[in-house]
């Protein structure tokens, strides 16, 4: 049975922190092609991806579910429903590759967590998903580690570079064009965007 992956994604306005540099239609077109490019590590590892929209998304015959609550209650209802292993991937972690994901499901403790920068979580599995409590948001790692700590569910942390970068501000740009080829990557250079070193550092504009 192939191991179930949600993917929690917000097609309408998402990646506020690109609007200096992005239209709302190019940040939209831009978290889609990220999804993708999760939605395409994720099969290429063998695991069965599902998007948990904000409101109603279509993907090339991937299930979606769609919930009006917030991220951790979404989370949570979704979690549930399974007594099995089931993983988390932010659908902002272009960088994912099918190694990484089945490097993240792969471990023998009854939880593994990917922390992102800043304090964040970008991926989470759970041997038994209906004992996952989300607490995303803020410090969400540490809070993370906490619940299983306080749970009595033993964890591993999961070091992984492809997963733990997610893309949320200009910077992070910059770790698309060098690490990836795919849509996120190849969307960008449609709207004109390349790399620019200036003064040994390198950035991106247009």
């Amino acid at each position: 049975m192939r191991i179930p992956v949600i993917i929690p994604f917000k097609p309408a306005n998402p990646k506020t922190r690109l609007s200096h540099i992005l239209s709302q239609d190019e940040r939209e077109r831009f978290a889609g092609a990220m999804l993708a490019d999760v939605l395409d590590a994720v099969l290429r590892a063998g695991c069965e991806p599902i998007i948990l929209a904000t409101e109603p998304y279509s993907y090339h015959g991937i299930v979606v579910q769609v919930s009006t609550e917030g991220l951790n209650a979404a989370l949570d209802s979704a979690m549930s429903q399974y007594g099995g292993p089931v993983a988390i991937i932010m659908a902002d972690c272009a960088l994912v590759s099918p190694e990484a994901v089945r490097r993240l499901i792969s471990g023998d403790e009854m939880m593994a967590v990917v922390p992102g920068r800043g304090g964040g979580t970008n991926a989470i599995f759970m041997r038994q998903g209906k004992l996952f409590k989300a607490h995303y948001y803020g410090q969400s790692y540490c809070k993370h580690i906490t619940f299983a700590k306080e749970t009595n569910i033993s964890y591993e942390i999961v070091d992984s570079f492809r997963l733990h970068v997610d893309i949320d501000e200009e910077e992070d740009l910059v770790e698309v064009f060098l690490h990836t080829e795919g849509n996120a990557k190849q969307m960008l250079e449609y709207i004109g965007f390349k790399l620019l070193v200036t003064h040994g550092r390198v950035g991106i504009g247009r």
